[in-house]
């Protein structure tokens, strides 16, 4: 005879058996002090960083001597230390955990109900029985639920593409700012050298009576407007390498430190055909860009969604087998339950699951349609920045001409020398415009890049798939 006491340790013994395979808890605290001085010494030279650039582009690497620095090296440098991406990596890890959590069956469930009567009976006062509910998912609720989950999965991946993307923009951004401002600092510094001759010059006639004390004022102020512009090209240059480094992650001492290389900007590489503008490249960003997939996914996670909830008018079936051992005699029961959908079908969220797949069509409608109206845009941008670029050129042309007719007048005695040193001055203004035209057209390609998630100035096909870990650093 089967005694209720080791029925008891056997059902125990069954709910107890699953408990060894569970997860422990383990703390990590977070030190802010620890965080931040971990962020103030990150360097360009972090051997893991290294470690990084030579797997992705070991063609690049440097064995010998210290690189340089130039679009593409800093843009998988931001890869590496940008924090945006650990984020985006670390919602990437939760979304994977979710299809984990889809596809796990219903754990059964255990009832016991041991009782004793008050009058003692023969064999046995007890009445000891457990039963064991198993829950049975019907009409594919498990397969709906996997797939939404992992449709926000291919999701999570293509936003840290974007992420990616956003990040090399800041990147580019802060590089192209730091290029101009350095290169309108070599035209101030000109115009310095030759506004200081003219005034020495100017002074020195002064002197001598030869020129009014006012044309020697005017020339003084100019050069004193000069000197300030050079102390304003500064700042701008101090906060484009600022803005650089942080679009990197790494302090601004890191960048202080190294050569950068600026080749990208110096000479670009050719500019796309309108046609192909227009055409394929524009269509590529309709269907490729990482924002379009991600949007996409989530629509099919909308769709997933929205059959989960059709399959939840259907209710689960509770199988439940058990056993009663009640005072001597042995009883076994196999009971069946269901949720009766009498006041409801699941109407409600059905409804919201549909709306929210509208939503989600209507956003990549949307998006679909701003990416069309930013190729447009920068598109039409380049083309004015080519334009003014061209008359620039010309501008420049003429001055070169004039100046070489006063250089031979000089020569042959005709004019001064303030009015070479004149002419030079011109030449230098009109040069230093010609390169903020020059700026402009640069700008305006990296608008178009960023339409487009096309590298303009390099080979960047890794920031369309970006790394999901990077060596020496844990997974989020």
């Amino acid at each position: 005879m089967i005694r209720p006491n080791f029925l008891l340790c056997a059902a125990l013994f069954l709910g107890m058996s699953a408990l060894p395979g569970c997860a422990s808890y383990t703390a990590k605290p977070i030190a802010p002090a620890e965080t931040a001085a971990s962020l103030e010494r990150r360097s360009l030279d972090d051997p893991a960083l290294s470690q990084f650039l030579n797997s992705v582009t070991p063609e690049r690497s440097a064995p010998n001597g210290r690189p340089e620095w130039d679009l593409s090296r800093l843009t998988l440098a931001s890869l590496y230390f940008h924090p945006d991406l650990e984020v985006s990596r670390a919602r990437l890890a939760l979304a994977k955990a979710g299809v984990t959590t889809a596809r796990q069956i219903p754990n059964p469930t255990l009832n016991l109900s041991p009782t004793i009567h008050t009058v003692i009976t023969d064999p046995s006062p007890w009445t000891v029985g457990f039963l064991v509910n198993f829950v049975v998912e019907v009409f594919g609720k498990r397969e709906a639920r996997t797939a939404q989950a992992v449709a926000l999965v291919e999701a999570a991946r293509q936003d840290i593409a974007t992420a990616s993307w956003q990040v090399r923009s800041h990147v580019r951004s802060g590089l192209l700012d730091l290029w101009a401002a350095e290169g309108r600092r070599r035209f101030i510094e000109r115009r310095l050298q030759i506004q200081g001759e003219l005034v020495a010059l100017l002074e020195r006639r002064f002197a001598s009576g030869e020129v009014a004390a006012i044309d020697v004022t005017r020339e003084r102020i100019n050069l004193n407007q000069l000197g300030l512009s050079a102390r304003q090209s500064d700042k701008q240059a101090a906060e484009a390498r600022a803005s650089l480094a942080t679009a990197i992650g790494v302090p601004v001492r890191a960048i202080e430190t190294v050569t950068l290389n600026f080749a990208a900007f110096d000479n670009p590489p050719a500019m796309p055909a309108a046609g192909e503008l227009a055409g394929s490249l524009r269509a590529k960003a309709l269907q490729e860009r990482p924002d379009v997939l991600s949007s996409l996914a989530e629509y099919e996670a909308a769709q997933a969604a929205l059959r989960l909830q059709v399959a939840k008018q259907y209710p689960d079936l509770n199988i439940g087998p058990g056993y009663t051992y009640d005072q001597g005699d042995n009883l076994y029961t196999v009971g069946i339950s269901l949720e009766l959908p009498i006041f409801n079908q699941n109407q409600g969220p059905i409804s919201e699951a549909e709306a929210r797949r509208r939503e989600a069509a209507a956003k990549f409608i949307a998006l679909q349609a701003r990416i069309i109206g930013d190729v447009d845009r920068a598109a039409a941008g380049y083309r004015a920045a080519l334009t003014t670029l061209a008359t620039a050129d010309t501008l420049r042309q003429s001055q070169l001409r004039q100046r070489q007719q006063i250089d031979r007048a000089f020569s042959l005695g005709e004019v001064d020398r303030s009015a070479t040193l004149t002419a030079e001055l011109e030449v230098v203004i009109v040069e230093a415009s010609r390169f903020d035209a020059v700026v402009q057209q640069r700008e305006a390609l990296a608008a178009l890049e960023d339409a487009l998630q096309q590298s303009m100035f390099d080979a960047g096909s890794l920031y369309l798939h970006p790394p999901e870990k990077v060596p020496g650093r844990p997974a989020p």
